[in-house]
Order: structure tokens, then sequence, then C-alpha cells
């Protein structure tokens, strides 16, 4: 019986953890995808209705994206979306640039044939839609974001890879907030630079087309975030 009582709790703890996890995948990923807007609420009742969960998960869900920064407690009124801002957008700019560009490093010293062929494969699907005339945005986020991830894939620092994730998603809550047209620059011309580098495995040169690509797409930000409100 007591082995039996064990395994009914062992069984309600896992289902209970799985809730909590799904929770926290669907608020992180409709936050970055702006469902949430900057600022807006998120209360308990509400969250229940759209996600058909109870509160319990929501509420651990909720505290784990505050320790991300992408919700902010607010004692006892409540969660709220974390806001945005010009000198935090610097501050994440900054941080990717270094966070990032230590693990194309790394990726590099660690390349391979498998490596190289994922890389090939990425750019490829990224291409046909930069390529199109008016791409899929959601489609173009997917592809990018595979991209850039094949070029750090032999990165084999943990922490890394986990902070290149947090600030790669936060940066990318300000590009689906800005809706930025990708028309007014060579975004494939920047992504092509970057494959030529990576596969000639120049360093110093994909370092240097890391950080221009990343720092015009700041400035694009910029131009169409209004942070003055």
């Amino acid at each position: 019986m007591a082995e039996a009582g064990s395994a009914a709790t062992s069984l309600a703890a896992s289902s209970h953890k799985t809730l909590s996890d799904q929770a926290y995948a669907r608020l992180r990923n409709d936050i970055i995808l702006g469902e949430f807007p900057p600022g807006a609420k998120l209360g308990i009742d509400q969250l229940r209705a759209a996600y058909a969960m109870g509160a319990t998960p929501l509420r651990e869900a909720l505290h784990r994206l505050s320790a991300e920064d992408f919700v902010v407690v607010e004692g006892q009124r409540g969660f709220r979306v974390a806001e945005i801002s010009a000198r935090e957008l610097r501050e994440l700019t900054e941080l990717r640039i270094l966070i990032e560009g230590q693990a194309l490093r790394e990726s590099l010293q660690n390349s391979d044939d498998d490596w190289e062929s994922r890389l090939v494969l990425a750019f490829h699907q990224l291409q046909k839609i930069e390529k199109q005339s008016e791409p899929d945005p959601v489609l173009w986020e997917a592809r990018n974001n595979e991209f850039h991830l094949a070029l750090i894939s032999r990165c084999e620092s943990r922490w890394l890879m986990r902070i290149y994730e947090l600030l790669y998603d936060q940066h990318r809550r300000y590009r689906v907030i800005a809706r930025v047209a990708r028309a007014e620059r060579d975004i494939h011309g920047e992504h092509g630079a970057m494959m030529d580098a990576a596969l000639a495995r120049d360093v110093k040169r994909l370092l240097s087309c890391h950080e221009a690509h990343i720092r015009n797409t700041v400035r694009s930000l910029e131009q169409v975030l209004d942070f003055t409100q």
C-alpha cells in the first residue's frame, strides 16, 4: 500500500510539473510574439480562461518568467508583461554581441562536416524565405533562428547556450513588436556574409559581420519603436 501511495504521489507531482512546464512554454511564446503587449496585466482568471489551466501552474509559470524578465511581479497586485525601453534594447544588444560572439568562436573551433551541413541547410531554408517578395514573418523568424543556432551549434558551453537563448528571445520580442520592414536593408546579404565567413572558418570576419548584423537590426528597431511613451 505504501508503495502504491508513493507511486500515486510521484505521478501527481509529475503531472503537475508537466502542466507548469506547458503553461510556462505557452506564456513565454505568447509574450515574445506580442499576444500580450508590454505592460499588459496578466490576470490569473484571464489566463485560466485563455489556456484552460488551473491557477497553480499558471502562477508558477509567471514566477519563472519573472526570473527571465519577461514578466514583472507587482506584489499583491499580480503580474504584468515587462515593458520595453531604448536602454534595455541597447543593453541586450551589447550582451548579445558579447555572448553570441563567444559562442561563435567556440563553435568554429569545434566545427566539422556535420556542422557545415547543418549550416548550409539552414542558410538554404532561410534564403528561400528572404528571396520572397512578401516573406511570412513567422516563418522568417523560425528560419532566422535556425540559421543563428546552426552557426553556434558546436559551442559546448551549456551556460553560454542558455544565456544566448534568453538574450535572443528578449531581442526577438523587440523585433516582433516593431514588425520591421526588412526591405529597407539587405538582410539576406548580411546573412550571406556571415555564412561565407563561417564556411571559411574566418573567426575575425565572422565576428565583424555578426556585430554589424546585430547593430543594423537595432538601428532598424529604433526607427520604428516609439520609446517616448
